[in-house]
């Protein structure tokens, strides 16, 4: 009988609401705590949430290149947060178990994407799941000059580049 792993990103504890999967595991990555600012409500959740369960996991430095590599091709690496990384590395990882049905539990359109790119199931909480992979790139909004690799400013005027969708395919 397989296990059910449920791996939580920020967004599901800072949703608000209810999150029950009483047939299955819930884990996070450490990365998240950084993402919950403590005394508040959805730092009371997290506590709660732990205190009920929730496992706080570490990924592989393996499945971290991995996902760095990913997010790279499609350019989602400048959206990506530490913590949105480890939990994708996290599911990498948990996958590879022996008897494990692995999903993320995220509203994050790029974690969404990359987990698309990488085979790994997501589950939409607040919001709609993505229906298309999307390809980001660096593009300059003062020459026009588009880069594939992720530059912070352009080299050929100046100007601060910004992400820009170079492609977009139905799933």
């Amino acid at each position: 009988m397989k296990r059910h792993i449920i791996i939580l990103d920020t967004s599901a504890i800072l949703s608000g609401k209810p999150i029950r999967f009483p047939d299955a595991t819930l884990v996070t990555s450490p990365a998240i705590s950084d993402e919950v600012t403590p005394g508040g409500k959805d730092y009371q959740r997290f506590e709660f949430l732990k205190e009920t369960g929730l496992t706080i996991h570490s990924p592989s430095q393996e499945a971290l290149r991995k996902v760095k590599k990913t997010a790279q091709e499609t350019g989602d690496d400048r959206r990506l947060s530490p913590a949105d990384v480890e939990i994708l590395a996290l599911a990498i990882d948990l996958n590879n178990e022996p008897d494990t049905d692995t999903a993320i539990l995220t509203d994050d359109y790029s974690i969404q994407n990359v987990a698309t790119v990488l085979g790994i199931r997501f589950l939409g909480f607040s919001q709609n799941i993505i229906t298309q992979k999307f390809k980001w790139v660096s593009r300059c909004p003062g020459c026009g000059k588009q880069f594939n690799e992720p530059v912070d400013i352009c080299p050929v005027c100046g100007t601060k580049t910004r992400s820009s969708l170079r492609k977009k395919e139905n799933l």
